[in-house]
Order: C-alpha cells, then sequence, then structure tokens
C-alpha cells in the first residue's frame, strides 16, 4: 500500500509511548484522521497495520525512537510531552525512557504497608514512563541500624515491583563520594567546619547571626575538614552549609551536612567516623544515580529544599519533586523500632508473625504485589492528607488480592474441629465436584459419600437445638437429612428439594469417615490455629499453594508434613 510510511510513523509513535506496543485500533483512528479517503477499505488498512504493529515490537525503544526521529521527527517531539498514564497524573518534565524515580528506606526492619503505597507508586510510574527505579538504603545513621534490614528491604522490594528494581544502592558503601563532594564545598567557600558550642550556635541562629567559624576561609577549613577524620572528637566539629543565616525558616539556616560519629557500624564497623547528614547524601546520590523525578511524601519538602540548594551550589542538575500527603491508618501500629523491641520480648514470633502489617508476613499469608500496587493507584499522587480506618484498608486491598487469587484458587472442604454423624438409609455414592467452579476444564475432584461422615463441631452444637427438629439440612452437594428422635435420617438428594422446602436449615460442609484424609491446621490472622480434616484432594497441594476453603477464606499452604500415618497441611489464613 503507497500510504505505508503513514502507517509506520503512527506505528512507531504509539509504540514508543507505550513501551514499545503499539495498539492497533488507536493507530487507524490516526492514520483516518489524516487519509480520510482510506476508509473505504478500513479491513485491508487494518491488516497492514497489524502488520506493521507485530513487526515493530521485534524493536527496543532505542530503535523506535531512532525510526521515527527518522521518519516523523514532528511526532517524536509530541511524543515527549507528558502524557496521562494510566490513570495517575502525568509527571512535570518526564520522557518515556529517561524516568529515574528511587525508593529510599532505612535498615531500620523490613518494609510494612506504608513503605508499600510509596514504593508502588514510585514503581507504577518508572513502568509507565518505561523508565527505573533505583532502591538505595539510607544507613548513614550507624545508631538506628538493624542488620537483616538489608536483606529484607531488597527482599520486600524485588516481590513488591515483580523484580523491577534496576539497581541496588547501599550508602554506606559510598562514603568516598561524599567527602569529595564536601571539600568540593569547602573549596567554592560554600560549607565551613563548625566547632562552636551547639547551644550557642543554636542562639545565634535563632537570632539569624552567623558564629565565627562562618567567616574562616576555604584554606582553614580544609584544614579542619581533614581534621575531623581523626582529632576532633564526636559533637566537636561539624560541616555546615552556608545559607542565608536570616533565612524565614530557621531549619534552613546554615544546616550540618556531615557530623562525627563514632558509634560502630555494622557494616563499616570502626573504619569511618565521619556521616553525611541525610540530606547530603540524598542529594549528592540523587544526583550521581541520574534520578530525574523525587516521589515522597510531604513531610520531606524542607529536606528537599536543602537538597536542592546543595546542588545548586555544585552546579548540578535538580530532579523535579513531587509529594504526596500523610496517610494516617487508624488502629495500627507501624513502628519499626517499636515492632522490633516487641520480638525481641516475645510478643511476636518474628516479622513473619501472622498478626503484623509488615510485608515478611503479608507475603507469607499469600497476599499479592498487585494488590498493593492497585491499591497505591487508586489514591494516586495527592498531596491532601488522608485518614484510614485499618478496616477499609484491608477491605480495598483483600478485595485487590481477590481479583488476582481467586481464578487461580482450587476449592476444597475443611472440616474442623470434626464430629461424626451417621446418617440413617443414606446412600453410597460418589460426589464429584470442579476444582475451580469457573473453570470446569481445570479437573474434579471426587468424594466418598457414605452414610457415616465428619461434620464440624459447630454444625453438630446446632443440630442438637430442640427447635431444629422440624428442619431440613443439607450436605453440600450430596444430600438432606433431618435429626430427629436422637438420628439423623436420610430425606432426598435433590438440592431442589432442600430449596423449596419451607423448614429449610442448614448447609454444612462434610467429610467421609476414612483414614486418608489430611490433617488441617489453620493458622488465623489473629495468631489462634484452627484444626480439623481436609478431604483426600488435598493430598496433592504443595507449599506455597493459594486454595480457598469452601465457604470459609482463602489460604495459603504453609507447610506440609508427611509420615506413615498421615499427612498434616498447615495453612496460613489470607483472607475471606
Amino acid at each position: 500500500m503507497k500510504d505505508s510510511p503513514i502507517i509506520l510513523k503512527y506505528v512507531l509513535q504509539n509504540a514508543l509511548n507505550f513501551n514499545g506496543t503499539a495498539n492497533p485500533k488507536v493507530v487507524l483512528g490516526q492514520v483516518l484522521k489524516e487519509m480520510p479517503g482510506l476508509k473505504a477499505d478500513v479491513p485491508n488498512l487494518m491488516k497492514e497495520i497489524e502488520s506493521t504493529v507485530k513487526e515493530t515490537a521485534k524493536l527496543d525503544l532505542t530503535q523506535i525512537k531512532e525510526k521515527l526521529n527518522q521518519l516523523a521527527p514532528e511526532l517524536l517531539s509530541a511524543t515527549e510531552k507528558p502524557i496521562d498514564l494510566g490513570g495517575l497524573k502525568p509527571l512535570p518534565q518526564a520522557k518515556k525512557g529517561a524516568l529515574r524515580v528511587r525508593i529510599a528506606p532505612s535498615p531500620s526492619g523490613p518494609l510494612h504497608i506504608g513503605h508499600a503505597y510509596g514504593a508502588s507508586l514510585n514503581f507504577e510510574y518508572a513502568k509507565m514512563y518505561a523508565g527505573k527505579l533505583i532502591l538505595r538504603i539510607e544507613d548513614t545513621n550507624p545508631e538506628n541500624i538493624y542488620p537483616p534490614a538489608y536483606s529484607l528491604i531488597e527482599k520486600d522490594s524485588q516481590w513488591l515491583t515483580d523484580n523491577g528494581l534496576a539497581q541496588v544502592v547501599v550508602q554506606s558503601s559510598r562514603l568516598g563520594v561524599y567527602y569529595d563532594y564536601a571539600e568540593k564545598l569547602i573549596g567554592l567557600d560554600k560549607a565551613y567546619v563548625c566547632t562552636c558550642d551547639p547551644d550557642l550556635w543554636r542562639e545565634l541562629k535563632n537570632d539569624g547571626k552567623a558564629c565565627p567559624c562562618r567567616s574562616l576561609k576555604p584554606k582553614q577549613n580544609s584544614i579542619r575538614y581533614a581534621q575531623m577524620f581523626g582529632e576532633f572528637g564526636e559533637g566537636e566539629a561539624v560541616l555546615r552549609l552556608k545559607t542565608d543565616i536570616q533565612d524565614k525558616n530557621p531549619a534552613m539556616r546554615d544546616f550540618a551536612i556531615l557530623r562525627i560519629n563514632q558509634h560502630v557500624h555494622p557494616r563499616t564497623k570502626t573504619e569511618q567516623r565521619v556521616w553525611p547528614l541525610m540530606v547530603f547524601s540524598v542529594a549528592i546520590d540523587d544526583h550521581e544515580l541520574g534520578i530525574t523525578h523525587v516521589l515522597n511524601g510531604k513531610d520531606h519538602a524542607d529536606n528537599a529544599k536543602k537538597e536542592a540548594l546543595i546542588m545548586k551550589y555544585l552546579g548540578l542538575n535538580i530532579p523535579q519533586y513531587k509529594h504526596w500527603g500523610r496517610i494516617n491508618f487508624l488502629g495500627l501500629k507501624l513502628s519499626t523500632s517499636q515492632t522490633r523491641l516487641a520480638i525481641e520480648q516475645g510478643e511476636y514470633n518474628s516479622w513473619e508473625d501472622i498478626r503484623l502489617p509488615f510485608l515478611p508476613a503479608l507475603r507469607r499469608r499469600g497476599y499479592q504485589p498487585g494488590a498493593f500496587r492497585r491499591y497505591a493507584l487508586e489514591i494516586g499522587l495527592s498531596l491532601n492528607d488522608k485518614t484510614v480506618p485499618i478496616e477499609e484498608f484491608w477491605k480495598n486491598v483483600n478485595s485487590f488480592n481477590k481479583e488476582i487469587v481467586e481464578p487461580k484458587a482450587n476449592r476444597y472442604f475443611f472440616v474442623d474441629d470434626p464430629k461424626t454423624i451417621k446418617i440413617v438409609n443414606a446412600p453410597s455414592k460418589k460426589v464429584e465436584l470442579d476444582l475451580h467452579p469457573d473453570f470446569p476444564k481445570r479437573g474434579r475432584r471426587e468424594i466418598q459419600a457414605i452414610p457415616e461422615v465428619n461434620i464440624s463441631n459447630t454444625d453438630y452444637q446446632r443440630l442438637m437445638d430442640p427447635s431444629a427438629e422440624k428442619n431440613i439440612h443439607r450436605l453440600m452437594d450430596c444430600c438432606n437429612f433431618q435429626f430427629k428422635n436422637g438420628q439423623f435420617k436420610f430425606v432426598s438428594e435433590d438440592y431442589n428439594n432442600y430449596k423449596n422446602n419451607p423448614d429449610r436449615g442448614l448447609i454444612m460442609h462434610w467429610l467421609p469417615v476414612q483414614k486418608n484424609l489430611p490433617q488441617v491446621e489453620v493458622l488465623l490472622d489473629n495468631g489462634t490455629t484452627v484444626c480439623g480434616l481436609g478431604e483426600e484432594a488435598m493430598n496433592c497441594l504443595k507449599e506455597g499453594q493459594i486454595v480457598q476453603l469452601e465457604r470459609r477464606y482463602f489460604a495459603r499452604v504453609d507447610k506440609i508434613e508427611t509420615s506413615k500415618k498421615n499427612t498434616k497441611i498447615k495453612f496460613w489464613y489470607l483472607h475471606k
């Protein structure tokens, strides 16, 4: 077709907009808008578009960009304009393929649901702009480090982003970089070593007055800076950035950027004693790592101003800063330090304790990373503060998680605290049930129904209630029965006989009385355990598999213990 270049340019533009994959229908609309005469042959036009889309999909983003620049450079510039991406608001000056964002937790413990929101939001933006997400572990405060957190945080972050981290950086391994930049600031007369008494300096700062150290020449500050690494003691000297000493915001006045801390660091031990303050290490790293956009909570707004000032002094590019409002989860304790203490005191078993809102525990229960990312997308990047009752949070996350796990979770009967009953005159039969009612091709399971069955003790006690004697009850998918004159008596098999009976009573799970039923334990979200029996088909389950215990809840197989006598399956409760 003679109009192939028109098709190609719009395919390339659309592919660049959407991470290498063009949408043929969108391209069709663009081609017809430019060449309305082609409407007479839409079927053939669509075939050529689809063929071009297929060929373009073989190219990477760089090749697509080069081809579009050669064919239609005007469309390339249009492509690079910020666009609305998947429900998230576009970021200022963000470009496809060039976005670099970061998450920057401190290693005080693993990530919790609060971290999950920020990490998910950054990842979704990185994904939508075909950019990169960097994990930077900020460990320049030796006094608040939990050594296992390094691996815990990386594991949590990789899980939450489907292994989408482009790079992992640990700040304590980059101290030499910070020292070099500090020397540059001293040489530019933008930083000075202050040895004033902290209380005196604070008083001068509050009055908008400079301390005596501020007037020292760069050469003198260089000598003092070298002395921080061996001669000055902790608290005797700090490196300060020169700012407006009368700034309206006292926090911005000559703030510290390096200090001496002789606390033993778990990674560097006693090798280093000079440590950067967070705003300094963050500013340097954001430049060195090529961060284009910083997305974090508005409680970091003042820090962002300090970081931008440091970059300005050094002549570095300043990233775009976008903040979100505080999210206060009502009724939930998210303090890492307090939780760590509670674990040490035996209140919780570990970070994987089922009662904790930390990612190791939630991952073990069977939560999917996509559920937390969906929640972040729903909230978006907004400056408005939010107060979220914890019940509302879990309702939303559980709903998103259910959408992910429900299609995959096979169904099984589970009878807790089993009690054996005999149904007089009940026929012996095999009950066949789908592993999943929506996917019959997945397979079926068989349960042998015989007169003696196991029901839960709770259901048994309900049957014993004298007021229930007239009721017709049902063993789910099996038969109807009645408890009368001290006996359980068979009534019928058909469900309609139960449904249409005005005296219908309970529908209950059941299991046959047989030897090869697995023992089942379910650890609930309050830390208690329920025990019972599972159907024979559960013997084929594997650790890590998520199932639905019918009419109860979703649960994840945590551990399977097999012996000569029986199989024990230990589940963790997920949600209803």
